[in-house]
């Protein structure tokens, strides 16, 4: 003769063999009847002990909180109190099967069924077999070398038409002008600068000049670029 067995569901917790409870009662959650849930509830306490299974101390815990809240029920001055145990208690329940529900949609999304090995080691051709017209390439180097070059200082001759021209004192020039003042008494403008090699010596000239009129030792004479000036030495 075949022997009957039963099979117990395993709950995750007390909560959940609660909402296990009302589900299959049909028991409207936002109004628990504790007397037949606390029932069915020890019921199933029963039934586990009776297949010599570890009960766990927080489902007989339960179980003692329901037996609290229907005793609370049943005497006149504590139906507040008794209300406010099974809000909180059906306030647990709602979270719990939102949780549940969360994760049931979240194990969707991840799974543990896969194996990753560890890369193997591959001998690399580092040939490189593409092949590419020279123009292309030699345009390539040459851009490639002109940022090269943006970020290198620039060379000294850069500067050699700034900093290396030849130093001219001032001084000399105006030696150079009173000693053409003493011995002609006057001077055309431009004549001064006739003998200035560079641009230094007429920069230095010119500076001469303003110095000398500055000090009120020479006057210039004329107006325009190509007017006659003179410069004729004050004596007083």
């Amino acid at each position: 003769m075949e022997q009957i067995t039963y099979k117990l569901p395993v709950f995750e917790g007390p909560l959940d063999l609660l909402l296990n409870l009302i589900a299959k009662n049909k028991l409207n959650i936002y109004d628990i009847e504790i007397s037949v849930l606390l029932e069915q509830y020890t019921e199933q306490i029963k039934r586990m002990q009776e297949e010599q299974m570890d009960v766990a101390s927080e489902f007989l815990e339960m179980a003692s909180r329901l037996v609290y809240i229907k005793s609370t029920m049943l005497l006149p001055k504590h139906e507040e109190e008794a209300e406010e145990l099974k809000k909180e208690l059906t306030g647990q329940l709602l979270e719990y099967r939102e949780c549940k529900r969360i994760a049931a949609v979240m194990s969707e999304l991840v799974t543990f069924d896969y194996f990753c090995r560890e890369p193997s080691q591959v001998d690399y051709d580092m040939t490189y077999g593409r092949i590419h017209n020279p123009i292309v390439l030699c345009e390539a180097y040459v851009r490639a070398v002109g940022k090269g070059k943006k970020r290198l200082p620039p060379p000294s001759d850069a500067f050699k038409g700034i900093v290396a021209r030849r130093i001219v004192p001032v001084g000399t020039k105006i030696v150079h002008v009173l000693r053409i003042l003493r011995r002609n008494g006057t001077s055309p403008y431009r004549q001064l600068f006739l003998t200035s090699r560079d641009k230094s010596e007429l920069v230095a000239t010119f500076l001469a000049v303003l110095e000398l009129v500055k000090g009120k030792r020479i006057r210039v004479e004329g107006e325009g670029e190509d007017a006659e000036v003179r410069i004729i030495e004050r004596n007083n």
